[in-house]
């Protein structure tokens, strides 16, 4: 590839930024997630908090050899993280192709005639009459 050295910096740049305002968007949608869809879910399914779902592997028998768990919830909490995620950028992406297409189907404006060609137009009118 025949790439230029500022072009490579400004994608370096671009991927950069997006890496930083995605790692935040995570974390605004995490909270929306556990702070205010799962708590009515947990609710209409009987009270449960998905985070403290687990499975019991193998008892605790003190404390210095604790319970062995199967934590499940905080997979589910994590897979509607990335779902909710997902259709968020499948959404920005849409819009972003939509705003392509109305802009290549605006037909482009003809260009504006030359003085040559308005002089022209009007020799030809004068010369109908």
């Amino acid at each position: 590839m025949n790439l230029k050295p500022l072009q490579l910096k400004g994608n370096v740049v671009d991927l950069a930024i997006g890496i930083i305002i995605g790692a935040a968007f995570g974390k605004i949608v995490s909270s929306m997630v556990a702070d205010i869809i799962m708590p009515p879910l947990g609710l209409l399914i009987g009270g449960v908090n998905f985070t403290d779902l687990k499975v019991v592997l193998k008892a605790a028998v003190d404390a210095t050899h604790p319970a062995v768990t199967w934590n499940y919830g905080n997979f589910l909490q994590v897979t509607f993280d990335f779902l909710i995620v997902a259709f968020a950028v499948f959404l920005v992406i849409k819009a972003i192709v939509a705003s392509k297409r109305k802009e290549e189907a605006a037909p482009a404006a003809p260009p504006a005639p030359t003085k040559e060609e308005v002089l022209l137009t009007e020799i030809r009118d004068l010369l109908k009459k």
